[in-house]
């Protein structure tokens, strides 16, 4: 199993945005943009969603290879698409579905995503630990 966690700060998240007016074009597919502007609060919606790609991107262990190739799917449980090069990373690890994560407050969002490997201790950066009695 590996895991990724992202946090970051809502207010930050805000001046992004209104310092890059194309970051939410950039980084977030159609269906995520929409679904995030018809919530009450858009902005921690789409800051839940970033820290969401990180989240994913930390846990197949190559980093954001490209932002709209990750899809955080709405509704319930939030689902995870992955196409492209972001597919491509989950398809050497074997990795099976991505379970994600989410919540937000006032501040903060974050995002917890785990990959299911089959073997963890044949993975690159990943090293096995004998338990001690």
């Amino acid at each position: 199993m590996l895991v990724g966690i992202d946090i970051i700060e809502n207010e930050r998240f805000a001046r992004a945005l209104e310092r890059h007016p194309g970051l939410v074009e950039r980084v977030f597919t159609q269906g995520e943009a929409a679904y995030c502007r018809s919530r009450p609060n858009p902005v921690q919606h789409f800051a839940a969603r970033f820290a969401a790609k990180e989240a994913v991107g930390k846990a197949l262990g190559t980093g954001v290879l490209s932002w709209r190739e990750i899809e955080i799917g709405s509704g319930g449980k939030p689902e995870v698409r992955v196409s492209g090069s972001m597919k491509k990373a989950a398809e050497r690890l074997d990795a099976g579905p991505l379970s994600l994560s989410m919540s937000h407050c006032g501040a903060v969002s974050v995002s917890v995503a785990v990959a299911c490997v089959p073997d963890t201790a044949a993975l690159p950066n990943v090293t096995a630990s004998e338990e001690t009695p």
